[in-house]
């Protein structure tokens, strides 16, 4: 069944598919022909998903506002529909009065719920596969026991390919590691990191990889880069090129939860500057043979972990000299300057200032930092914000790129960008020569 685990659920015949087969489910709720189910139940029905749909809209994004940009109103609209679905459920079923009838019935709410949840998910692409809507991984896990002890022979050198040969055994695509990164200066309470680990690693003698710090976006989790993202994918492909060299990827977490927002700084809100600048690397560094060195290091995110990893290559130039801005916002946000003036810097526009980065780079100048922001050409929201966020790092003597790729604010272009440019990020590290 491995063909259909690769299934495109954003591309070709399967969306139009089930959100056909949605649609001929919602004839069939709307189908019933007791008087009393047309002129009163359906009304009902819709009359109360309407009212609940609005209330989540206002309390979403007027009252608790746990996004800092607006959800786009075709989810609601979907949501609202799928809620429509289930409300009808037992109206139409009690309209149908036979099993068959309510079989239908149930089947019927489930196809419009997978119908809706396919339009859901074409705005986003957050699950681009059969397989990674169902929680498959197109990649083999290993564990931190299996990884032994550091090998006394190690391949060094930049770029590294030029010192490096692939031994025979050596395995043809890298594995992934779950494993627990502990906030002990910061105090952070942070999930899980999520850790991508190259065919040379696994390799003896082991070249000293360079390493890539990834974020994902709020709402998000690190495993987030691994579906939508396809980060195994494209690191597997890159180190196919190169003998079985790619950067040691650390997906850690820069949130804390699903939907918390601590603006990447450290407040009340949590430490995530001191976790992602000190922790993290010292992490990573006592666990994991890598190349210690900061010119070997970058740091890099999607939407919220894009805006987080220009504010750390600002912040902390030192630890990470290079980063993959990728639809990042113009700058740390709860959706608006008062809220989060108030709620992470105790209503201190200077206290903001001496962590916002263009406020830094306004005020400093970066010779020795490299990046690149990537934006969807679609992404009218963001662009904007990367265009002057670019040509302020431009200004601050930072050796920057500016990148679109076609697309919105969605995984098409987060997963798109991060492989764009990789042979980039590649020879800023020292992986590869030009």
């Amino acid at each position: 069944m491995e063909w259909l685990s690769d299934v495109s659920v954003i591309s070709g015949p399967l969306p139009w598919i089930l959100t056909g087969i949605g649609a001929l489910g919602g004839v069939w709720l709307l189908a019933a022909r007791a008087p009393w189910y047309r002129t009163k139940a359906v009304p009902i029905c819709l009359a109360v998903s309407v009212v609940v749909t609005v209330v989540l809209y206002v309390m979403v994004e007027k009252v608790l506002r746990p996004f800092p940009d607006p959800i786009e109103m075709s989810i609601y609209v979907w949501i609202g529909l799928g809620l429509f679905a289930i409300i009808l459920l037992v109206p139409r079923i009690r309209a149908g009065r036979t099993v068959k009838a309510a079989v239908g019935s149930v089947l019927a709410v489930l196809a419009v719920l997978l119908a809706s949840a396919t339009q859901i998910n074409w705005v986003f692409d957050a699950y681009p596969t059969v397989g990674t809507a169902f929680g498959a991984e197109p990649f083999d896990r290993v564990q931190m026991n299996d990884l032994g002890s550091s090998t006394e022979n190690v391949v060094t050198g930049t770029p590294l390919d030029a010192s490096w040969t692939a031994p025979p055994g050596m395995p043809s695509e890298g594995r992934v590691l779950t494993a627990a990164v502990p906030g002990t200066a910061s105090g952070f309470a942070a999930r899980d990191a999520e850790i991508y680990l190259p065919p040379a690693y696994f390799a003896n003698p082991r070249p000293l990889l360079p390493v890539l710090v990834m974020l994902a976006g709020q709402p998000g989790s690190p495993e987030d880069w691994f579906a939508g993202g396809k980060l195994a994918t494209t690191m597997n492909e890159f180190a196919a090129k190169h003998d079985g060299l790619a950067p040691i990827v650390v997906v850690a977490d820069g949130t804390g939860s699903q939907i918390a927002n601590p603006l990447c700084t450290d407040s009340k809100l949590g430490n995530v500057a001191t976790y992602l600048a000190k922790d993290v690397p010292s992490w990573v560094k006592s666990n994991l043979q890598v190349n210690p060195d900061p010119k070997a290091w970058a740091i890099g995110g999607l939407s919220y972990g894009g805006t987080c990893s220009l504010q750390m290559a600002t912040n902390y130039p030192d630890v990470y000299p290079t980063f993959l801005d990728i639809s990042g916002q113009e700058a740390p946000t709860l959706g608006d300057h008062q809220r989060t003036l108030d709620d992470g810097f105790g209503g201190d526009e200077a206290a903001f200032k001496r962590v916002n980065p263009l406020d830094l780079m306004a005020a400093n100048k970066y010779p020795d930092s490299a990046g690149v922001f990537v934006i969807g050409s679609d992404d009218d929201a963001y662009k904007p914000g990367a265009q002057k966020v670019y040509q302020a790092a431009k200004n601050a003597g930072m050796d920057v790129q500016y990148v679109e790729v076609p697309g919105g604010h969605s995984f098409a272009v987060w997963s798109a960008g991060l492989e764009k440019e990789m042979p980039w990020l590649a020879q800023r590290l020292g992986l590869i020569g030009s």
